[in-house]
């Protein structure tokens, strides 16, 4: 019993010798560390069994990061690039694809010349890249302090200094009067019901201090396309299609980006930021292929009240397999893994999008 629990406190010491940086001592079956480590060891019990033991491994992950192209550009416009994430473009791919279902359904009902969904889905592409961007600006503008604690983030432009809190907002006041820009480019009905989405994405940072929810948060932000891409075709939201069509995709944001929060769940405990990931802890792959379900279905559910013929379904099937592959394959105590799920899950909207595309290309057929 005594080497059990000497082993168990062994252990213990490693982890937060890890988290703190000073040094810990174990000897004769005692911890010894400076008072100023007392507050990092309380923490640290704090967090769940799961979550300790792949703190070693998340921490052997965090390197530098790699060179991008962005590091080929002028000097002055690197810290504003990736402040927007443009190099990993996994993120507007994510906002994206909600847009191109709602679009691509709506053209489809109301058989459009292609005309139709070919220049919104390109606004949209663009509304994609900009709004995602002031997205991340606004996140790391809240999050600039907590950052610095966080692995992963520590050398975003804003945490590491490269610019200042005072040049990241006008930055994004440039990035949303390009919003705004492409925003008038639609319908009035269109443009107040995507106005009325900014409250949602101001929001967003806040959340993860105050609940384990802020995945839901996003999922509220980041589906809004879902009801916008339908208003801007039809000039007003057929709320039969697009309510379910939105709460599939809320759904499928729950998934990805709970797989995403993973990868911090360490350091996040650490810093008192709150998900999804550290809510679910062990149980996150039976939630997670609950949601996928529901996603599915309730996007399915979309199709078959737009009377979507048997290619849209395929690619609703193609993305279950993927998500599927996503969620047997992903583990969740590895950092890498987890990008790797989290950019997985994308996929299974691009096949979406597939399907429904195919069934309107029918259409013309």
């Amino acid at each position: 019993m005594f080497l059990c629990t000497a082993t168990r406190c062994a252990r213990f010491a490693s982890h937060a010798s890890l988290l703190s940086g000073r040094h810990l001592s174990f000897r004769n079956g005692l911890i010894s560390l400076p008072r100023a480590n007392v507050l990092n060891i309380r923490c640290l019990s704090a967090i769940p069994e799961h979550v300790t033991r792949s703190a070693p491994s998340l921490e052997v992950q965090a390197q530098a990061p790699k060179p991008t192209w962005i590091d080929g550009l002028p000097p002055r416009i690197r810290p504003y690039l990736y402040l927007t994430r443009i190099d990993k473009p996994i993120g507007t791919l994510l906002l994206f694809y909600p847009c191109t279902w709602s679009i691509t359904m709506a053209s489809y009902a109301l058989q459009t010349p292609f005309t139709t969904p070919l220049t919104y889905i390109s606004l949209f592409g663009l509304g994609a890249v900009v709004m995602r961007g002031a997205g991340c600006t606004i996140n790391d503008m809240w999050d600039r302090n907590l950052d610095k604690s966080v692995a992963r983030t520590k050398d975003r432009p804003l945490a590491r200094g490269d610019i200042s809190p005072a040049q990241a907002f006008g930055f994004l006041g440039f990035q949303l009067t390009a919003g705004l820009a492409v925003l008038t480019q639609l319908n009035w009905y269109s443009i107040l019901l995507g106005a009325s989405s900014l409250s949602v994405v101001a929001i967003y940072p806040f959340m993860k201090r105050i609940t384990d929810w802020p995945q839901a948060v996003l999922g509220l932000a980041f589906n809004w396309g879902a009801l916008l891409g339908w208003s801007t075709v039809a000039g007003t939201c057929d709320w039969a299609v697009c309510l379910p069509l939105y709460a599939g995709g809320f759904c499928w944001t729950l998934v990805y980006d709970t797989i995403y929060a993973h990868q911090d769940k360490t350091d996040d405990v650490n810093v008192g930021i709150h998900s999804t990931a550290l809510l679910f802890g062990r149980n996150t792959r039976p939630i997670l292929t609950g949601l996928s379900a529901s996603s599915l279905s309730l996007i399915s559910y979309a199709g078959y009240v737009n009377a979507q013929g048997p290619l849209f379904y395929a690619g609703v099937g193609i993305a279950a397999v993927q998500l599927a592959r996503v969620l047997y394959r992903t583990d969740f105590d590895d950092r890498a893994s987890c990008w790797k799920g989290f950019v997985g899950c994308g996929w299974s909207g691009f096949w979406i999008w597939m399907g429904a595309l195919a069934d309107y290309a029918m259409l013309f057929a």
